[in-house]
Order: structure tokens, then C-alpha cells, then sequence
């Protein structure tokens, strides 16, 4: 630590791939999402007194002489990286780089990823020198502020190196942060931000837009999400809170259209009515999507989205083999999942539908099943995923035993089947997941409602024809749109 700030750290999202693929990846040229949980995390440092800077690799590739140009000036004394599974490989490629720039520095790895692998992360990868296990905030803040006291073992939540050489796990944390206590994030510290940020395109009525969370974690125990971080718990912001983060984001950088990343925006019906009310007697001129779960709207809810301004929603159907899915989730109801997008539709806001193709027990007449249900739905837009089994989910554990899986961390970002169910071949997977995509955007329906985009959407049409050729070239290539 010799001659390093000590109250400094340098926080990388990292690109996750080489740099020479950013600018054909048709992932990044339909959605660029901010990275929020480190701008959360630079934000609740700094109103610890420490010093923070991003660098966002995923929005601006090539970033290694930015990187190199910070530690060189600034001389942290923490780099901290934000991984996935897929780009925790390139994560750890940035912390060698540091490392090589700065021996001394010390690497801090969190996300969902090292997470759920906790100590065996630094077992290993010895360039890392502590692993974050579950929220970053004030667990990040108690190791840069007990670093040259030596009591790493008092701080929950971490994996480190006992004298240099035992690894240990000092378990996790007794509660969750009450999320109505940390400041608004430090969205000023991304370069470019908001316009460097772009919502899937179609998605969105309006720019300047931008993503944000308003709660944690998710009450469900879906075979397929990780529990690393969150486990089972659920929290929120308050609606007078979460309506002046909003308010914020309109004042400081007009921004006019919010994309709530939240997995249950609904769930908590109260908040959300009490936040609708709020956006309707004093509006922001902002319009809002949002995830919900059909359990939790009705015709009354969904009246009341649309009046204070929800343009879209997006539900999870996952599949249209209603036995298939209830081996994956609770509450397997097709039919009442159809009736409340047709509801959604009938208040006037979009519909968005989440699937996966290649879930464990996935055959060819699940996905013509899954199809057939689609298409049979008055949905605007959709994307399918496909299936990855990630450390942390419930499935993980058992994965070898339901179907080929080869576990290459840099393809496991649900643009690759690294998973094929028994009875299924990769190449079979592969051709029936295009003829599902190009099925569903051929249909005369669904390309009005794009051309009807127009007006509705004009920014989106621009993006479009700037980058036709890359949107054409997808229709005959394995990749897919932004999640959001």
C-alpha cells in the first residue's frame, strides 16, 4: 500500500470480451445499461470519504489506457470490478493489468458471480485479494477504511486471504441495507452519461431515458435466477423516495423515460399505488416501464399505471408448456397469464414477453408449444433467451444430471447454449431458436406495430436506420436484443 491513496478506489465494469467484438455485437447496439450497482456503490463512498472514479468499459470498449491513465495519475489503492459470469474472465484480465501497473493495489471482485462461488474465487485466481459476497456498499467501505488495521475477519460479507496464504469466508452479513438510506447514484461519475446509455430499441417513447432500480431482490425461488446476493429477500425504496430519485433524474439530466430493472415492480401493492398517485397529482413528464408478475396486477392497477404514465410492461413466460414451466416456477398458470396481457393491452400499454428456450426437460414440442402460445398473444415485443445455468441458481447444483452442460464462463451470457437438454442436440436448438424469432417478427401485426413506432418511438427508428445493417444481419446470426 506504500505510496497508494488509501482513500481511493477505481471501480471497472468490465467490456467482458474482446474489444474488436463491441462493435458488432448486436447486444450493445440495441441496450447499453448503465451500471448501477457501482454507481450506488461510488455514491455511498463518497459520503464515506472516499475518493471514486468509473470506468465503464461495456459502454466505452478500449478503455485500457483509461484504466492505465487513472492509476497512473490517482495511484488508488483499490481497483474494484462489477462481474458476471460471462465477464469476470476480462475482470480478472483487468486486474492483472493493474497489478502490473501497481503491484500494491488491492483487487476487490463483487456481483452475482464470485458471490456464489465465495472462496473458491480466490483459491483460484490469486490476483484478487478479497471477494464481496452479497451487497457491495458497506462492505466495500469497511475494507478500504480497515485496510492498515489488519481486521479483515471482522468484516462480514467477504472472502480473504488469511495471512496471505488461507483462504476464509467470514460469513454473511445479518441484514440487508435499508435501501432508503443510501444516497441516489452517482450517475454524474458515468462518462456520457445519459446519452451514452441506450434502452432496446423500441422500448422506449422518448430520450433522454435511462434504467433504474427501485428495489432488491425478488420473494420467488424460480429454479433459474441466483439467490447469491439477495438470497430470498426483498426489499424497496419508499414511494417518497423513490419518487424524488425520479425527480432527480429530470432536473439533472432531463432525463423522460425511466426502464424500473426491478425484478417484482408491483409486487408491494401499496407502494406502487401510493407512487401512482404521486405521478399523477404532481407530475414529472416522465413515462415509465416496468416487470411485473401477473399475480400481482388487475384491470383497477393497470388503469392507474397507464394514467401516471407506464408505456410498457414486461412479463416473464419463460415457456408456453405449462408443465415444463411449473418444473421451473411457482404458480404455472398459462391461462391467467394470458388474460392479464390481454388486460394490459386493453388499458393501451405495451407488452413485452421474456422467454427461454432450453430449459431442462425442453423438447421440440415444448418450443412449438412455447410458439404457438406466443403468437397466440397480443404482445408488441419479446425476447428469448437461451437458458444458462448460473452459479447461485437453484438449477446449477443439479445441472450435469439434466442435459450436456459445458461451463465456459465467457459464453454463459444467454446469447449461447452452453446447456442442451437430454434429447436435444445444440444444432437443432440453434435452428429452431431462429425460426422462433423469425416466425414472430414476420407476422403482419407485429411489423405494423413497428412501423406504428414511427411516431411513437421516432429515436428508435434512427438508431435503427443508422445500424440497419447490423439489425438485418441478426435475423440470419445466433444472437438476440437487449433484455430490458
Amino acid at each position: 500500500m506504500k505510496f497508494l491513496n488509501a482513500k481511493k478506489i477505481l471501480l471497472v465494469h468490465p467490456l467482458g470480451y474482446h474489444t474488436d467484438d463491441a462493435s458488432r455485437d448486436i447486444s450493445r447496439k440495441a441496450n447499453i445499461m448503465p451500471p448501477l450497482g457501482l454507481a450506488s456503490i461510488a455514491a455511498y463512498l463518497e459520503k464515506c470519504g472516499i475518493q471514486t472514479a468509473i470506468i465503464d468499459c461495456y459502454a466505452r470498449p478500449n478503455s485500457d489506457r483509461l484504466i492505465r491513465d487513472y492509476l497512473l495519475s490517482k495511484k488508488p489503492a483499490f481497483l474494484g470490478l462489477s462481474c458476471t459470469t460471462s465477464s469476470f474472465l476480462d475482470g480478472v484480465r483487468i486486474a492483472e493489468f493493474a497489478k502490473s501497473i501497481l503491484p500494491n493495489i488491492q483487487v476487490v471482485f463483487g456481483g452475482a458471480h464470485v458471490s456464489a462461488l465465495k472462496q473458491s474465487i480466490l483459491e483460484d485466481y490469486p490476483i484478487i485479494d478479497y471477494v464481496i459476497i452479497g451487497e457491495g456498499e458497506v462492505t466495500l467501505a469497511e475494507i478500504i477504511e480497515n485496510e492498515n488495521q489488519g481486521t479483515a475477519s471482522s468484516i462480514p460479507g467477504i472472502a480473504y486471504r488469511e495471512n496471505a496464504r488461507e483462504v476464509c469466508f467470514t460469513g454473511y452479513r445479518a441484514k440487508g441495507i435499508n435501501l432508503d438510506t443510501l444516497p441516489f447514484p452517482a450517475y454524474e461519475k458515468l462518462a456520457g452519461y445519459p446519452h451514452t446509455y441506450k434502452l432496446p430499441i423500441f422500448n422506449y417513447p422518448k430520450t433522454p431515458n435511462s434504467s433504474c432500480l427501485s428495489s432488491r431482490g425478488c420473494p420467488y425461488t424460480c429454479s433459474y435466477c441466483d439467490r447469491s446476493v439477495f438470497g430470498r429477500s426483498f426489499r424497496y425504496n419508499s414511494t417518497e423516495y423513490l419518487y424524488e430519485h425520479l425527480r432527480y433524474l429530470k432536473e439533472r439530466f432531463s432525463i423522460r423515460h425511466i426502464n424500473f430493472y426491478d425484478d417484482q415492480f408491483t409486487f408491494n401493492r401499496r407502494r406502487i399505488e401510493s407512487f401512482l398517485r404521486m405521478m399523477m397529482d404532481k407530475p414529472l413528464g416522465m413515462t415509465f416501464n416496468c416487470a411485473v408478475r401477473a399475480e400481482h396486477i388487475d384491470f383497477e392497477l393497470l388503469r392507474q399505471m397507464k394514467k401516471a404514465g407506464c408505456w410498457m410492461i414486461s412479463l416473464g413466460i419463460e415457456t408456453g408448456d405449462e408443465n415444463l414451466l411449473a418444473q421451473h416456477r411457482q404458480n404455472a398458470n398459462l391461462n391467467l397469464l394470458a388474460e392479464k396481457i390481454k388486460m394490459i393491452k386493453q388499458t393501451g400499454i405495451r407488452v413485452k414477453g421474456l422467454l427461454m428456450m432450453g430449459l431442462p426437460g425442453e423438447t421440440e414440442k415444448s418450443i412449438k408449444k412455447s410458439m404457438d402460445y406466443v403468437f397466440s398473444l397480443p404482445i408488441d415485443d419479446f425476447n428469448l433467451a437461451k437458458f444458462t445455468p448460473f452459479p447461485g441458481s437453484p438449477i446449477y447444483e443439479k445441472i450435469h444430471d439434466l442435459g450436456a452442460f459445458v461451463e465456459d464462463w465467457v459464453k454463459m451470457d444467454c446469447m449461447h447454449f452452453v446447456f442442451v437438454p437430454k434429447g436435444m442436440t445444440k444444432e437443432r436448438m440453434e435452428e429452431l431458436f431462429l425460426q422462433f424469432y423469425k416466425s414472430h417478427f414476420i407476422r403482419p401485426k407485429i411489423l405494423w406495430g413497428y412501423i406504428t413506432m414511427l411516431w411513437r418511438s421516432p429515436d428508435s427508428w434512427m438508431r435503427f436506420v443508422k445500424d440497419a445493417g447490423s439489425f438485418l444481419k441478426f435475423a440470419g446470426s445466433n444472437k438476440r436484443l437487449g433484455n430490458a
